[in-house]
Parts: C-alpha cells; sequence; structure tokens
C-alpha cells in the first residue's frame, strides 16, 4: 500500500528531473509563456548594454527584453519592432516573434548608444 508520505517523496524526486531550459546561445531562462528568449537590458553601455548579444534564433522563435537598469530603455529597430518604455525592473509587454532570417541590431530610442544584435537563422 502507498502512503501519503511515499507518494509526496516520488512527486518531490520526479519534480528535480528533467531537462534544463538554458538555450545553447547562452541567453537567460524565458520569461512568461511562449517566450523562447528574454534579453536583460544592462543600462547604457555601448555594445554590452543588452546580454546576451548577439542572441542566435530561429525563424518564428520568440524573444522579450527584461530592463535591469534603474531607468527606463526601449529595445527598437525601425520597420521591425519597437517596444516602447520599458520601465525599470520591467520586462516589456509585448514579446517580439522574428519572422524573417538576418542579422539586426537594435537600439534604445533614449539612449541611442545602447545597441544589441540578434542574428537569426
Amino acid at each position: 500500500m502507498i502512503t501519503f508520505g511515499s507518494l509526496m517523496a516520488v512527486l518531490a524526486l520526479s519534480a528535480g528531473c528533467g531537462s534544463s531550459s538554458t538555450s545553447p546561445s547562452g541567453s537567460t531562462s524565458p520569461q512568461g509563456p511562449g517566450i523562447d528568449f528574454t534579453i536583460n537590458i544592462n543600462g547604457d553601455r555601448g555594445s554590452s548594454s543588452y546580454a546576451p548579444s548577439p542572441l542566435t534564433m530561429r525563424v518564428g522563435q520568440v524573444v522579450n527584453w527584461h530592463n535591469l537598469d534603474s531607468i527606463e530603455h526601449t529595445a527598437t529597430l525601425e520597420g521591425m519592432f519597437d517596444s516602447g518604455r520599458i520601465p525599470a525592473g520591467s520586462a516589456h509587454d509585448n514579446a517580439v516573434t522574428m519572422s524573417r532570417a538576418g542579422t539586426f541590431t537594435y537600439h534604445c530610442t533614449i539612449h541611442p548608444g545602447m545597441v544589441g544584435t540578434i542574428v537569426v537563422q
């Protein structure tokens, strides 16, 4: 007969099994359902403002930005996507599906020296 305690022990052990969510490109864990990658905004640090950068992903995958800085920023690529202002400590509300292959360099419209790159294969 299986007791409640032994059932809980089995469930606890099985919860630790499974695959890792770390991607080969070194991105952070996804935030929210349906998001494949999250890019962290680290502040006005030129080419180190967004991490990972470059982010390599496949056509059709979804990316979001999380602002880790103490002031607001954007993630903008004219004609393709614009996050709008992402408040300090917040994630962008509208994740972006990358629908075509290429290398895309985006920036912060508030701080134009902040740049990041997404490579879509």
